[in-house]
Parts: C-alpha cells; structure tokens; sequence
C-alpha cells in the first residue's frame, strides 16, 4: 500500500516537472520569437509599438521564471545526476526575465523619450541633452545583462542532457550578443556627445581616402578638410590636400616594427600615412603633419571613402553642385548632380577624364564633400536611414575614428571603427589582407578582388590556414592609350602604362607564422615581418589589363582554436562580393 502511494507521487512529481519544463519552454521560446519584432518597431522608430512587443516578452519571461520558482522544481535541481539539468532551466528563465526587465525595459524607455530625428546634425546646432541623460540607463542596462550572460557562462553543459545543453548554448550566444550591442550603446552614448562638441568645440581634420589609388586603410587620403564640430553644429572649413602638405623634415618617428614594412614614407608624406593599416598610427602621423605644416592641434581624425559617401547620399537624397568653382569643373562633362548612385564613379574614374590638373581634381573632391557635409546639416527627417547608411560604412571599414584624448579612444579601440590591427576590438583568430599601390596612379579602381580563407586540418595541435587572394585588372586593353596618364601613372614608376602593380601584405592572428607563399600556384618570395606580434608577410604583383593572379599565403602554428575571420582593404567593390565565406575541410 505504501509503496503504491509512492509510486503514486513519483508519477505526479514527474508529470508536474514535465508539465512546468514543457511551460519554460513554450514561454521561453515565445519570447525569443517577439526579439525580432522588437527589434523592427525600434529600426522603423515606432516606440508605442516597440513597448507592446515588450509587454509581451515580459509576460513570457515572467511566466517562465514563475515556473522555474515552483518549489518541486527546486527540490528536482538538487537531485544527484538530473539535477543540474533543473537548476540550469531555471538560471536561463531567470537570465530571460532579468534581461526583459533590467536591460530591455529601459531601452524601450529610452527610446521613446528620444527624438531621433532631433540628434541628427544640424546647421544651427543639436540638442545632446538627451542623449548625455540616457547614458546612465543604457550603462545599467549593459551592466543588467552583462550579469546575467556571465551567470550563464558559469554553467558546466559538458554533463546536461541535450535537451537543455543546446538551449543553453543559444541562450549564452544571443545574451552575449546583445551584451555587446548594450556595451557598444553605453560607450556611443557617453563617447558621442563630448565627441559632438557638447562640451565644448572640437576640430578634426578630415581625410578622404579615394580607393582609386589603395592604401591598407582604403586610399590615398588625397583630400583633406577642418571638420569643426559645435553642440552638433557640423562646418567643413580649411580644404586641403596631401600634396599641399608636402615633404615633412624631419620625418614623423613610428614605431621600427611599422618603418620597416611601410618605410620611412609613413613619416614623410601625407600621401603615405596609411600605408600601414592601423589606423591609429596613420592618425597620430596625420595630427603631427598637420600640426607641424598649419601650426594648428586637431582633436582627433576622421577618415571617410567616397563609396561611404555614397550610402550617405542614398539616405539623404542627391545634392546639387552650388558652387561656382566647382560647376565650372563639372562644365567639361561631369553631373552637376551626384547622388548615391553616381558619386563613386565620379569620384574615382569620371574625375580624372574631365578634370586633368590634378590640383583641380582636388579642389572638386573637397569641393564635393563639403556640399555633402552641408546637406548633412540641413535637418533629415529620415534618422533613421542616415543611421543605417553610416552604420554600414562603419561595419565595412570606410569610415574610421581616433581621438586624441585617451579615455575617448580607449572607448573607441574596443570597436572596429578604431582601425586598429591589434587590441580590444581585433578577433582572437583574426587575418588582415590589406592592399597598397605600387603604381603610383589610379588604377585600383580597376582592379577586382576576393578574399578567402582555406582552413587546413589542425597539425601537431596547431590549426593552418591559407589566405587566398585573387586580383584581376578589368581595365580596358587598350587602356595604356585610353586612358590617361595620370590614372595608369604613364610608367613615371616603373610600370607600364595600364597596369597594375601591388603591395599585398597579409596578417596572421597573435603568434602564428607565415609559412610560404605562392603566386599561380608557385612558391615565392616573401618580406616577412612582426607587427604587435602578429606574423606578416608582402609581396608585389603586377598584372595586365585582363590578367588574373592568385596569391596564397599559408600560416602555421596558429593556437587559437576559434572559427577565423578575416578583415580587408575596403576598395571600390562591395564587401560582400570582396570576402568569400570560408572554406572548411573534412579532417578525419
């Protein structure tokens, strides 16, 4: 009798577990499908709506830690065996509910107290008030679900049942995404700001690398401008060029790592700055440059392509050439319209055709940027759109940030818009294919590439990767007699007149090694180098009009075991057409 009683209450014990872990996980799982829709009212600036759906991932969570409290479930968390699968339910319910709660709700808040469109930049001025207000509560937030992604990361999954191991590790994967999303908001929200002149005025000079002529960092910053920044207030003054600048003597010291594969260029000329691509290097030369030819201190560097102009254009709308000067240059058959659609070619094939001074070819691309820096600072009704477009430009490397003020760059050294090659913000199995010209010309705008890694089977406890890089010269073939001297350089620097030649230099994760390198498939000659203990190695191709050539570099030795990735030279191409997806044997 006693032990039918028993068997009795084990049976309902069971089915009441099973019916409160079926609960947790319809409530979970409905409340991980709302993420989405949240995400979407926010991006369309629909804040009423955005607080809805999250009334509804509260009621989720909520109803899933409700579940998980229930006292039969703590008592089964404590079992030998089965227990820790319990206890692990429960820590990820309580994790869903503490981020719906302390990091989602807060966020919605402020979202909807925010006007965006009132952020944007403006000719008058903008109110960063707001912004400087919600910087504690994004910073709460972040911290909110720091906390609980760090809870998660703390559970051993190697002894759970599947059934909870994989949820597990979704959970930890989508916590810690959006802890660094939350982290990068809390850093924008205190950085951007002081960074807008909130505090007081800043300066920066501007360089517009032009991806015609390839430095690692995207292109000879051939233009320049003073970008004065006002409590939001945006003036483009003091146009420039690198020629203008001139030969710096003495030269700027760098680092011996850096003067030895860059040379002493990277001191010397404004031209050549970023030939290394780490951009706060190139930055750093830049200021001193500025500073020694002007006599003026900028308070940082802001770096910007024509393609990112583009993006810019494509949210703003077109702009019309206003200035007299500059019509008279588009007069020989160049648009007096650019939009997100022509600029690039504009910029960096047209120009060169119609306008063949090269101080002239200069002035239109400074002349360019300030009407759209001035199209920037009429009001945009459309935050949003501009937000995306920056934000795209950002993540493919054409817009790059250093401020000279150390608690400000070390906020900005943990993300990619810093364009440091070592640091925070570099991928623990991260390669870098960077590209310089060795034409002396405009030809790269020519040039086609891609980018891909092949994953090799792990070696002697080491993983291998080759970096595989292709590049083809789609100019014309007649294009030594086609096109003009100054684009194909008329052979000032060795190369014959329509061809290309490059600096390849390729970069490997922290302490690996560059072990050979080929080119069509035979083994070459390479410069090899360390920079901030990354391995290094460059080489020069040259190719003809309507010729490809590959270019392999194998890495060995590499200790990290994490899935690799690979940054790349922005170019006039788009990224996703630049860096293939990695290619992964089948090791036995």
């Amino acid at each position: 009798m006693v032990l039918g009683v028993v068997v009795v209450l084990a049976g309902a014990a069971i089915l009441w577990l099973g019916i409160k872990a079926s609960i947790l996980q319809e409530e979970l799982t409905a409340a991980n499908r709302l993420i989405p829709p949240l995400q979407e009212r926010v991006s369309q600036n629909k804040p009423a709506e955005a607080h809805a759906v999250l009334k509804s991932i509260q009621a989720h969570t909520s109803a899933a830690k409700h579940a998980a409290n229930d006292p039969l479930f703590g008592l089964a968390a404590t079992l030998p065996g089965v227990g820790q699968n319990f206890s692990s339910v429960s820590e990820v319910a309580r994790a869903a509910d503490d981020v719906a709660n302390l990091g989602l709700a807060p966020l919605v808040e402020i979202f909807g107290s925010l006007n965006w469109n009132g952020l944007l930049p403006t000719g008058t001025g903008t109110d960063l008030s707001s912004l400087q207000e919600a910087a504690p509560k994004v910073a709460s937030s972040a911290y909110a679900v720091r906390e609980s992604a760090q809870r998660l990361n703390q559970i051993d999954s190697d002894h759970l049942l599947p059934q909870i191991a994989v949820p597990l590790e979704q959970a930890r994967g989508q916590l810690n995404d959006v802890t660094g999303r939350l982290d990068a908001a809390a850093d924008a929200s205190r950085v951007l700001p002081t960074m807008l002149g909130a505090e007081k005025p800043r300066t920066y000079l501007l360089m517009i690398q032009n991806n015609a002529e390839s430095r690692a960092s995207g292109g000879i910053p051939g233009a320049l401008a003073l970008l004065g920044v006002d409590q939001g207030k945006l003036v483009l003054t003091e146009h420039s060029s690198a020629s203008k600048v001139g030969i710096i003597v003495p030269t700027i010291i760098v680092d011996p790592q850096q003067q030895q594969i860059y040379s002493s260029r990277l001191g010397k000329y404004m031209q050549d700055v970023n030939l290394t691509p780490d951009f706060p290097t190139a930055a750093i030369t830049a200021q001193a440059m500025w500073e020694r030819k002007t006599g003026l201190r900028v308070d940082g560097v802001i770096s910007i392509d024509p393609v990112a102009l583009g993006y810019i254009l494509d949210s703003t709308g077109p702009i019309q050439l206003s200035d007299p000067a500059l019509v008279a240059l588009a007069d020989g058959g160049l648009p007096t319209e650019l939009n997100g659609s022509n600029v690039v070619q504009t910029l960096l094939s047209d120009v060169y055709a119609k306008i063949r001074e090269p101080k002239d070819q200069d002035i239109y691309f400074a002349g360019v940027a300030q009407e759209i820096f001035a199209k920037l600072s009429n009001r945009n009704e459309n935050a949003q759109a501009l937000l995306n477009a920056v934000t795209r430009a950002t993540r493919e490397g054409r817009v790059l940030v250093w401020s000279s003020l150390t608690n400000e760059q070390s906020l900005i050294s943990k993300y990619p818009l810093s364009g440091s090659i070592t640091g925070p913000s570099v991928a623990p199995a991260e390669f870098g294919v960077y590209f310089n010209d060795g034409t002396g010309a405009k030809m790269d705008y020519y040039v086609k590439r891609t980018v891909q890694l092949v994953k090799g089977c792990p070696r002697d406890g080491y993983e291998q990767t080759t970096v595989r890089i292709t590049s083809t010269n789609t100019a014309p073939a007649d294009a030594a007699t086609s096109l003009p001297a100054y684009v194909t350089g008329g052979g000032v620097f060795g190369v014959p007149p329509g061809h290309v030649q490059t600096n390849v230099v390729a970069y490997g994760p922290v302490q690996a090694q560059v072990e050979t390198a080929s080119v069509e498939g035979q083994k070459t000659e390479f410069a090899p180098h360390i920079h901030s203990s990354r391995p290094v190695g460059v080489l020069a191709i040259r190719l003809a009009p309507g010729e490809s050539k590959v270019v392999e570099f194998k890495f060995g030795k590499i200790v990290q075991h994490t899935e690799p990735n690979v940054v790349v030279t922005p170019t006039v191409q788009d990224v996703k057409d630049v860096t293939l997806p990695t290619q992964t044997p089948a090791c036995s």
